[in-house]
This record gives C-alpha cells, structure tokens and sequence, in this order.
C-alpha cells in the first residue's frame, strides 16, 4: 500500500506542522467527506510513484556500489554475537532481553516506525528527539535514514522502487538491501524526498551524528557496569550479551517484518502488496507483524485488528497517552470514526 492521504503531507513543505494538526481537527462531516473517507486509509498511489521509477530498486542501489562502512558496522555485530556462547551470564542475559524490548518496541517499533514515519501520535519536540535516540541504541541508523528508507517502501510496497521487496529476493528483503545503500549526494536527495520533515530539524540530525558515538558509549558502560559487579569476565559478558547479541537480536527481529511478513501469513484486507500478517512476527517485533493490518491503515497506532492479534508496542502508546506524554492517538480507520 501507499502512504495514506494524511500521511503524505509529511512530505511536503512545512511538513510537520500541517501533519501533526490533521488528525486532531474535527469538523463536520458531509457525504463528500464521508465518501472520502472510505477511501482515506487506502489511497493507492503506488502506480502513480512507480512512473518516476526506471529501474527496479535492486538495481539502483546495486549502481551504487557496496556502502562498506554500513556493511563492516553489521559484520563486526553478528562477529561479536558469535562470542556468546562462551561468555554467557544470567546476568548479562537479563540485560540483553531487557534492552532488547527497549531498543526494538520503544526505540524502533515506537519511536522510528509509528511516531516518526507515520504520526500515529503526537508528543514533544523533545520527547521525538529522545525516542529517535532510543531508536538509534538499536543499531538499524538514525532515524532519518530509517524513516526515509520505511516511508519510500509503503509509497512502493512490492513494486519497482521498494527498497526491500522479497521480489527482488528474500535474502535482499531481509537484510542485503541494507550494505548496498544510498551515498554522498544521492544519499541527501533521498532523504530530502522522503524525510524532510526529519532533515530541517537540526536536534534529529544531531541525534543522528550520535549514532555511532552513542554505542559506542553504551559499550564502556556496560562493560564498566560488568566490571563493577564480578571483574572481567562479567565485563565482557555484558558487553558481548547487552550489546552485540541484543543489536543483532533486534535487527533480526525488524528485518523478518520486511522479508516474513511479505512471504508468508494471512490477510484481513486486499492491499496491491504482498504484505501478510505473520504471528510469529508480531511476537518476536512487539506487534509489528500484523503487517497486512499495518499496510492498509499506515496511520493507525494500534496494529492487532481482530481480538487475538496482540500489540504490545500499542499498549506502550496507551501507557504515554495516559501519563500525558503522548496525544491525538489515530485509534481508528477513517476521520469520521474518530472517538470524541
């Protein structure tokens, strides 16, 4: 499916501003509103953006040559994950499944994916900075590639011009996309296209230029926190089980939501993509596998449609809409099904 009616404004000039305000405008309903409405979730502008493609993705990307820096940072974490077995501790895995939940329903799920790339909710300024940096602790970038790679994908879901369809290969959708990645100035065109919402705000770019310094940081103290408690072996437990083995857990995790979850599940609606709802996947990504749900409303914060499909990542939203940290909550299809 493509990006919703709504959702698309994040695109435009001043972006931000115009999104974040509407949802939160009731007006009356007329039958011109209500027709529009039917269709306000599923508008397919897919085959529309697909004109502008000449290549398939794959292609494009592969004209690019491998990023090496993107390639080196995810062989040096599933290198160091390797090391687990033999340095394992209760505690340290405690702290890998703790963080794990953190930095994949709060950071990514959360933060990058609900929040930054759909406005499923609103919170503030700073409260948007804090959550990207948790969402960078993930190890899957800064936000602004992360959005601007998710937003593209849901304009050409399954078409020529998805950054990860399983079309061009499972092993591609699930995680090669990624070493063959936009640079220098066509890295600055893509992101300007499909983030720049993201881009004109200098706190996101710097929570981006933290990436790197950021886990690195997280490493000493893991590794000073192991230390503390019982010398170097727990050093290096925490930091092989809270740092390599957990990145690698919830890159993983996020990647079978873009490869899985558009191979193999079930359907509730008909959307012009292959996207499925796959239990094992909403498991594993804190709700995020009830894909299918997810592509034909891009917009709702809660993405378990039927009673049995769970979304832990919507039950967090709830818990900061309650406390005041977050508001106007797309908790519904159309406009005109909005609660008062």
């Amino acid at each position: 499916m493509a990006i919703a009616p709504e959702e698309k404004e994040l695109l435009n000039e001043d972006s931000y501003a115009v999104a974040n305000t509407a949802v939160s405008e009731e007006t009356d309903a007329t039958p011109d509103d209500n027709a529009a409405n039917e269709l306000l979730w599923q508008e397919d502008t897919a085959s529309s953006m697909d004109k502008e493609e000449h290549a398939t993705e794959q292609q494009t990307r592969n004209a690019q040559g491998i990023n090496y820096p993107v390639a080196g940072w995810l062989i040096l974490l599933h290198v160091g994950a390797l090391a687990a077995p033999f340095c394992f501790s209760w505690e340290a895995m405690v702290v890998c499944l703790v963080f794990y939940w953190f930095n994949g329903s709060i950071g990514v799920c959360l933060g990058y994916h609900r929040l930054l790339t759909h406005g499923a909710f609103k919170v503030h300024k700073v409260t948007r900075w804090v959550l990207a940096f948790f969402g960078g602790l993930s190890g899957e970038g800064q936000a602004i590639d992360w959005v601007a790679n998710h937003r593209k994908h849901h304009a050409h879901s399954d078409h020529d011009g998805d950054p990860h369809t399983p079309h061009d290969g499972g092993l591609w959708a699930h995680a090669f996309w990624l070493a063959w990645s936009f640079r220098g100035e066509e890295y600055e065109k893509h992101v300007n296209r499909w983030a720049p919402d993201l881009t004109k705000d200098p706190g996101m770019r710097w929570v981006g230029y933290m990436f790197l310094p950021s886990q690195l940081l997280s490493g000493v103290i893991l590794m000073g926190v192991g230390y503390w408690m019982d010398g170097w072996m727990m050093a290096t437990s925490m930091l092989v089980w809270g740092l390599f083995l957990r990145l690698v857990m919830v890159l993983h995790v996020t990647w079978l939501v873009n490869s899985w979850s558009h191979m193999w599940g079930y359907r509730n609606y008909e959307t012009n993509d292959g996207s499925r709802n796959n239990w094992l996947v909403a498991l594993l990504a804190f709700g995020e596998g009830w894909h299918n749900n997810h592509h034909a409303y891009p917009r709702m914060a809660c993405q378990g449609h039927k009673w049995w499909e769970f979304d832990t990542t919507y039950v967090a939203i709830r818990l900061m809409k309650w406390v005041g940290l977050a508001w106007d909550v797309v908790d519904y299809k159309q406009v005109s099904n909005k609660r008062k």
